[in-house]
């Protein structure tokens, strides 16, 4: 006879066999109901099992997906937010959307960038910067129409009211004076009300400081990576935070967030969270660490502190890629014109006896102009030399905890940290030596020595062959040498990271797309909203429970629930098979009257 038996994710009492001949068809039934049941409850506790344990990174991965679907603009549940940087060459607008808060109020928004019909995100760029209308800050308004335009075309025209607009002014505007700020943003409060719909009021339209931009490019790169999520998987590296604000020092353990560095042409800037308290070698170094530390609360309601963090910030004007190049070529310059003075010699004044410079691809050419005179200088690919000429332009101090030029940089935990690097750091490990991702101090060390050691024919035969990135040019290649050390001084000797440190990530892109700065812009300002929308879930879910009720808060009450009906289906059981033994003690057999529904038939008695 067959057997079934159901054994699920229970405790081992709970163990059901059914022979199914000769069993009583409501017992059957019973039976079966209970086991539906408990293959209900299994699937549900797996579910949430692998929810639970997986969903950073299962939510992230079909955030990869999802993110380049093209925007539902018929959702009435999405809500939309614009974003224009106004940078120092042009303006970008982004537009970005999400979905109605889930209630809960450790969560963020899941806000995403705006994707039209064709799957291409909704950003446009005007040129010049705004910062070239400071003496004509009545055209500002009409510089900047276009962006709106394309941005009202795009967001639904019912959710216009209710979108919020930033205009956030970046670097080009830094450098204007206030008052030619003022008269900038005062146009633009004045004259887009009129014209657009949007939610715009006076926050809404700001010069920003290098430490915001900064603290938004942090937000963005974590957000992206799921580094704010609360998750209980024990794999997941975690930190030991202690919450800046509270009494005592309050502890907490959450994921760990990561670092970033970006070098780009003129600047170098670094970012990551300080998770504990931190100390000062001087009252000098407090104030200086005040403009560097950014503590804010990320999260809806400002006394939850699990969304509260403490960033480092600074950057480094003058340690770009270029400008340092350009530092280094002036310093070259000076004192090899002071050399040839003092000891009249001739050296880089002409091709046949040019300055070698260890910092160049053996045999490249390279021209230093100034001041109508020229430098000749010739490669002598020299990768350590190059490192040792370059440690000065560090500009280090003996004081304790300190970086580039000085300035205070608290510790850094390295067994438990992890840094991304963009721009440079992965063009310098990518474009040339094909090493992004994954950095290595000692391997892309060797790399770079061996480049710079290869003759400069050989490295434009490579080059014509195409055996290095697309967009690597000639620029790049004869530069190649001196960035790489560069790249490797700032970071281990400026920045004092171990050349053991193994947590370092060179990238261009995070989930294949390009993290900017106005995502985590548009994450902190929008983070009261989820809490009006809870509050709106808690008024509607007073007045009537069952519409707000939810399996994942609730999930308690259907376990009860469930144990209920188990129970009773239990108590159903027995029941039947105290009736079955009664019956048989009566010399009597139920089964066949049972199963065709029909009362117990009399036997006839013995003739």
């Amino acid at each position: 006879m067959g057997r079934l038996s159901i054994s699920c994710l229970l405790p081992a009492s709970w163990h059901f066999s059914l022979a199914p001949v000769g069993c009583p068809r409501p017992l059957r039934q019973a039976l079966l109901v209970g086991a539906v049941l408990a293959l209900l409850y299994c699937s549900l506790l797996l579910l949430r099992g692998t929810h639970g344990r997986g969903t950073g990174s299962w939510h992230r991965y079909l955030a990869r997906v999802t993110d380049t679907e093209a925007t539902d603009t018929t959702n009435p549940k999405l809500n939309y937010g614009i974003v224009v940087d106004c940078g120092s060459s042009g303006s970008r607008l982004f537009v970005y959307c999400w979905p109605r808060h889930n209630g809960n109020p450790h969560d963020l928004l899941d806000i995403k960038q705006m994707r039209d019909s064709n799957r291409k995100p909704v950003v446009m760029k005007i040129k010049p910067g705004i910062s070239e209308f400071a003496n004509n800050p009545d055209k500002v308004s009409d510089y900047i129409s276009p962006l709106l335009s394309f941005a009202a075309e795009h967001v639904p025209r019912a959710k216009h009211k209710e979108t919020p607009l930033y205009i956030l002014c970046t670097a080009g505007m830094r450098i204007l004076p206030e008052s030619q700020q003022k008269a900038i943003l005062e146009d633009l409060l004045t004259d887009i009300p009129v014209q657009f719909d949007f939610l715009f009021s006076d926050s809404h339209a700001e010069v920003i400081s290098g430490k915001q931009e900064g603290v938004y490019a942090w937000i963005g790169i974590n957000f992206v990576l799921g580094r704010f999520e609360h998750t209980d998987d024990e794999e997941e590296p975690r930190v030991e935070v202690h919450i800046p604000g509270t009494e005592h020092q309050e502890s907490i353990l959450r994921k760990r967030t990561v670092g970033i560095l970006d070098m780009g042409g003129v600047s170098t800037q670094i970012a990551y969270e300080v998770p504990k308290t931190v100390s000062f070698a001087s009252s000098q170094q407090e104030e200086v660490a005040k403009n560097l530390l950014a503590e804010f609360n990320l999260g809806c309601d400002a006394h939850h502190t699990e969304h509260v963090y403490r960033v480092y910030v600074a950057t480094f004007l003058g340690f770009g890629g270029n400008a340092a190049r350009q530092r280094y070529e002036d310093s070259l310059f000076a004192s090899t014109v002071l050399r040839n003075r003092l000891l009249g010699k001739q050296t880089g004044l002409s091709s046949d006896s040019p300055f070698l410079d260890p910092c160049l691809p053996l045999d490249a050419q390279d021209e230093i102009q100034q001041n109508g005179q020229v430098l000749h200088l010739r490669g002598t690919g020299d990768f350590q030399l190059c490192r040792e000429l370059l440690q000065p332009f560090m500009n280090k101090t003996n004081e304790t905890q300190t970086s580039l030029n000085g300035v205070y940089q608290p510790p850094v935990h390295f067994q438990n940290s992890e840094f991304y690097g963009f721009s440079e750091f992965y063009y310098c490990t990518e474009d040339v030596l094909r090493m992004g991702g994954d950095y290595n101090a000692a391997k892309f060390a060797k790399a770079a020595k061996d480049y710079c050691a290869t003759k400069w024919s050989v490295l434009r035969e490579r080059f014509d062959r195409g055996l290095y990135a697309s967009h690597a040019d000639l620029h790049r290649l004869k530069y190649q040498c001196f960035k790489s050390a560069w790249m490797y001084e700032v970071f281990h000797s400026g920045f004092s990271f171990p050349v053991s440190y193994s947590n370092l990530k060179t990238a261009l892109q995070v989930y294949d797309k390009e993290v900017q700065w106005t995502l985590g812009a548009i994450l902190y300002r929008t983070r009261f909203l989820p809490l009006r929308d809870i509050q709106q879930e808690n008024f509607r879910g007073s007045h009537s429970h069952w519409r707000s009720f939810s399996f994942v808060y609730n999930h308690y009450l259907f376990f009860a629930c469930f144990l209920v009906v188990l129970l009773s289906i239990l108590l159903y059981l027995l029941r039947l098979r105290r009736i079955h033994r009664r019956m048989l003690r009566n010399g009597s057999s139920p089964s066949l009257w049972i199963e065709e529904g029909l009362p117990p038939q009399k036997m006839a008695g013995p003739l």
